[in-house]
C-alpha cells in the first residue's frame, strides 16, 4: 500500500508540474486539435475553382461537350483564349490550366485516328495542380467515350465493372488524415512528455530530493507512466469525440473503448520509450533530437504512411519489434472497419509483450542513471 501510494503521489505531482509548464500545456491543446485538423484537411481531395483557359480550335459538339464539363466548385467557367494569351496567362498566374483543343479534333476522332489534346499546367500552384491534371482527364475521357458510344449506337459496353468503395465510400482523404494524425499524436506526445519529465527533475535539481526519499527506480518510473499516459489519453478521447466526431463529422466504425484499451497498451511501451530518452539526454535540446531520431522511422515505416506490403520483407520484420506497427493496425482495424476484440487481440498481446520489454530496459537504464 505504500509503494502504491507513492506512485500515486509522485504521478499527481508530475501531473501538477505539467500544469506549470505552459509550453507543454500549448503544445498538447495544440497537437489534438489545429494539428488534426491541419492534416486532415492539408492536400485537397479535388481542386477547388481551379482557372482554366481554353484555346478551343474545333468549334464542334464534342469540344463543347466538354467545356461544359468543367463544372463549379472544382473549376471556374472555362476562359476563351489565343495562344499568345495561353502562354502570357501561365506566365503571370492567371491559369492554372490551359487546354489546347486542336482543330478537326472531332473528325480525326470518328475517323479512327487518335488526336491529342495538350493540356498545360502550373506546377507552382501544387494543391490544385496534383489533383486538377487526373480530374481533367478523367472529364475528358469521359466526355469522349460517352459521345462515340452514342455516335456508334452502343449503350454501354460489354463488359462493365462494379466498384464498391468499403469503409470510405466517397474515398475522403481527410477520413484517413484525421484518424493517422491522432495515433501519430498520441505516440509523439507521449515520448515527449514522460522524457521532458526526467529532464525537467534533473533540470530543477528535484531528481537529488527523490534519491533520498524511501522511494524506489521503478515507482519513479509507474508515477510518469501513469501520469502522462494518462493526461495523453484524456487528449486523445478529446480529440476523437470532439475533433474527428464533431469539428471534421468523420464517423467511427468500432468501439471506442477497445481503442483507448489498445492506446493504453501502446503509452505503456512509448512512455517507457520516453523515460530511456530521458536518461540518455542530459537536455531537453538534445531529448528533441533523440526524439526526432525515433519518431520518423516510426512513422513512416509502421503503415501510417503507407501499406507496409510495399516495403521490402526485412523492414517489415525489423518493424515488427515496434509497438507503432500493432497500434496503427489496431487503430485502423478498430476507427475505419469497425473490428472487435476477436479480431484485434494478437496487437493487444503484441503490444502487452513489446512494452513490457520496453519498460524492463528503461527501467535498468534509470536505475543506473540514478546510481
Amino acid at each position: 500500500m505504500r509503494a502504491l501510494t507513492n506512485i500515486l503521489q509522485l504521478g499527481i505531482k508530475e501531473l501538477r508540474s505539467l500544469a506549470r509548464d505552459p509550453a507543454l500545456v500549448i503544445l498538447i491543446v495544440y497537437a489534438f486539435s489545429l494539428s488534426i485538423y491541419s492534416s486532415a484537411t492539408a492536400i485537397p481531395e479535388a481542386p477547388y475553382r481551379a482557372t482554366i483557359g481554353v484555346v478551343n480550335e474545333d468549334p464542334s459538339p464534342l469540344s463543347y461537350r466538354i467545356l461544359d464539363a468543367f463544372q463549379l466548385p472544382y473549376f471556374l467557367p472555362p476562359q476563351a483564349i489565343t495562344h499568345a494569351q495561353m502562354d502570357s496567362g501561365m506566365d503571370e498566374g492567371r491559369y492554372t490550366f490551359t487546354l489546347n483543343i486542336p482543330p478537326e479534333f472531332q473528325q480525326d476522332l470518328l475517323a479512327g485516328r487518335h488526336p491529342a489534346i495538350q493540356l498545360n499546367v502550373d506546377a507552382t500552384q501544387v494543391s490544385q495542380a496534383f489533383t486538377g491534371a487526373g480530374h481533367i482527364q478523367q472529364i475528358v475521357s469521359s466526355e469522349v467515350t460517352t459521345f462515340l458510344q452514342r455516335y456508334h449506337g452502343q449503350d454501354a459496353l460489354p463488359v462493365e465493372a462494379v466498384v464498391r468503395m468499403n469503409y470510405n465510400p466517397n474515398l475522403d482523404r481527410s477520413w484517413f488524415g484525421a484518424v493517422n494524425s491522432v495515433i501519430d499524436q498520441i505516440t509523439m506526445l507521449s515520448i515527449i512528455l514522460t522524457g521532458a519529465a526526467l529532464i525537467r527533475e534533473r533540470e530543477h535539481g528535484t531528481i537529488e530530493h527523490l534519491l533520498v526519499m524511501p522511494i524506489t527506480p521503478v515507482e519513479i518510473m509507474l508515477a510518469k507512466v501513469w501520469s502522462m499516459g494518462l493526461v495523453v489519453l484524456l487528449a486523445s478521447s478529446f480529440a476523437l469525440r470532439f475533433v474527428v466526431q464533431t469539428w471534421l463529422a468523420i464517423p467511427i466504425g468500432g468501439s471506442l473503448g477497445l481503442f483507448m484499451l489498445g492506446a493504453a497498451l501502446h503509452l505503456f511501451a512509448t512512455t517507457s520509450m520516453g523515460i530511456f530518452f530521458g536518461t540518455v539526454a542530459r537536455t531537453m535540446p538534445q531529448l528533441g533530437l533523440l526524439i526526432i531520431l525515433a519518431l520518423m522511422p516510426l512513422q513512416i515505416l509502421s503503415g501510417g504512411q503507407s501499406p507496409r506490403e510495399s516495403m521490402p520483407e526485412v523492414i517489415q520484420d525489423i518493424m515488427l519489434a515496434a509497438p507503432t506497427t500493432h497500434f496503427i493496425e489496431l487503430a485502423q482495424a478498430i476507427l475505419f472497419r469497425g473490428a472487435g476484440f476477436a479480431i484485434v487481440w494478437p496487437q493487444l498481446l503484441a503490444l502487452t509483450a513489446i512494452g513490457g520489454v520496453f519498460f524492463v530496459i528503461a527501467l535498468s537504464r534509470l536505475r543506473k542513471s540514478l546510481n
